[in-house]
């Protein structure tokens, strides 16, 4: 019999003052003013990071000379309270059109606020690197926690 091993999602959250409209539009209009510069893929420096805001639409990387590469798709978009994202980057930090793993973010009102909760999942996807990647991605100094603390201040001072 052959085991196979299912990975533990990746979670975290933040909390935000803003409503959650207000808190979902930020995380996807305004992607490009808070993603980090360092979290680019394709080879050159990053101008900008663009989420097509509708089921199919693309997540994707503008560099400074205009060319773009992809990071994934939107598989579901549901304003105000939830958005699910194809993450199609593989352990080696290249767009694979044939691995989707899921990023799940929710927004759920918290008193005058939004709770940002936010699940990276199938990472069993990645194979032999699963765990490593289930590492970096988790990770508080440059994985999901620090996304979302930059994130969360730029939706607080909008």
């Amino acid at each position: 019999m052959t085991k196979t091993i299912v990975a533990a999602p990746v979670r975290r959250s933040v909390t935000v003052k803003v409503e959650p409209a207000r808190a979902f539009q930020a995380f996807v209009g305004n992607i490009g003013r808070w993603w980090p510069k360092s979290h680019a893929i394709g080879g050159k420096p990053l101008a900008e990071a663009v989420l097509e805001p509708r089921v199919g639409g693309r997540w994707y990387e503008v560099s400074e000379d205009g060319s773009t590469c992809d990071w994934g798709k939107v598989l579901a978009y549901e304003p105000p309270g939830r958005l699910v994202l194809a993450w199609q980057i593989d352990a080696d930090w290249k767009f694979d059109p044939d691995l989707i793993t899921e990023v799940e973010v929710k927004f759920i009102p918290d008193g005058a606020g939004t709770r940002v909760e936010l699940e990276h999942r199938n990472i069993e996807r990645f194979g032999a690197k699963a765990a490593a990647m289930a590492e970096m991605i988790g990770s508080d100094a440059g994985g999901w926690l620090m996304i979302l603390a930059l994130y969360a201040q730029d939706a607080d001072a909008a």
